[in-house]
């Protein structure tokens, strides 16, 4: 990238620049008469066509036809991005819309990244995300258990990276007070610091003995690993699907299935995450990421921190010719937002 950029001169940025931003804004390939009307640059229009070749040599152009402008390449956009992006100003309409995230103080992490991911959507008119990140073999470092009726407890699961869990657990077996505070202590005692993989036979075996209730455990046991399973998975929440349509990038149905399917399994998503994140805010440009269907996309998220730890992702899903300065500018602020949010007192001590 560096011997690219010392390749180009301060012209070729400008046409570059220009360039990206018409196509981002029209769709339309972008030739050299558009450049010079524009006013945006003060050389002729053959020494504009001469700069525009050139950059298609270097790969940061392409022709879609003969005798057509120019459009942005991948490696245009990424070079756009990386060294040409000017901040975005936001709106104070858009300001206020963020800071109604801060009303939702007391609500779950889950609550949280879903309304962000619509406020996304909704400023930057693209479809927009929301990620809780694959636990990566999560353990849980405390259980509590409240007791609802003789057949019926909610079991709290807390787990080593500071989610709060709840299932409601019913049997049939008659429970009472010492039964529960037997439960909590064996499964405290036995099954804390421990992944899914390490609860192994002699340990169920020992709390079984401890319990005296086979199908009581076995109960406990099958809940317990559907939380850890379930954080181990990861989520994805998607808002704004139909923000695709409006784009001709995604007129093709096959590719838009195929892209759909792609947000539907959030395997292939959650890896893009995973694979890209860093602190501030990410692009992942067309065939940058590891999934074939997102070749024509890019797909920009920022992450969301709690006590330094990462523990959600908002973003999102547009076409090559995206707004990069407004998406990078809004994406930033919510992440931000959501961050200071998570990180207040009050909200640490609720949990997630």
């Amino acid at each position: 990238m560096a011997s690219r950029e010392q390749g180009l001169s301060e012209r070729k940025k400008l046409i570059l620049k220009a360039i990206v931003e018409a196509h981002i804004q029209d769709g339309e390939p972008v030739g050299s008469k558009y450049l010079t009307e524009s006013k945006q640059l003060t050389c002729s229009s053959a020494t504009i066509r001469n700069e525009m070749a050139e950059l298609e040599d270097m790969g940061f152009l392409e022709q879609p036809h003969t005798s057509a402008g120019r459009v942005p390449s991948k490696q245009g956009y990424r070079f756009y991005v990386d060294a040409l992006l000017e901040d975005y100003a936001m709106t104070a309409k858009d300001i206020a819309k963020i800071n109604q995230l801060m009303k939702i103080k007391m609500a779950e992490l889950d609550s949280i990244l879903d309304k962000a991911s619509r406020v996304a959507t909704e400023l930057t008119n693209y479809t927009g995300f929301a990620i809780k990140p694959r636990a990566h073999s999560a353990t849980v470092v405390k259980y509590e258990i409240a007791l609802i009726d003789p057949h019926s407890f909610i079991l709290i699961i807390v787990t080593s990276g500071g989610a709060v869990k709840t299932r409601n657990v019913i049997v049939e077996s008659e429970l009472d007070a010492n039964t529960v505070t037997r439960l909590s202590a064996t499964l405290n005692e036995l099954a804390t610091g421990v992944n899914l993989a390490e609860i192994t036979l002699p340990i169920m075996m020992e709390m079984e003995t401890r319990v005296g209730d086979p199908h009581l455990l076995n109960t406990v046991t099958k809940a317990i690993y559907e939380v850890l399973s379930d954080l181990d998975s990861g989520e994805l929440m998607v808002n704004g699907l139909q923000k695709l349509l409006q784009y001709p990038e995604f007129s093709d149905r096959e590719n838009l299935s195929e892209l759909l399917g792609a947000l539907e399994r959030k395997e292939d998503i959650l890896d893009i995450v995973d694979g890209n994140a860093g602190d501030g805010v990410n692009v992942v440009i067309g065939s940058e990421g590891s999934v074939k269907v997102m070749g024509n996309s890019t797909l920009v998220f920022k992450p969301v921190k709690r006590g330094g730890r990462t523990v959600g992702a908002i973003g999102v899903i547009g076409p090559l010719r995206m707004d990069y300065a407004r998406v990078l500018t809004t994406l930033d602020s919510i992440g931000d937002n959501i961050s200071n949010l998570l990180n207040e007192p009050k909200l640490l001590d609720k949990g997630e």
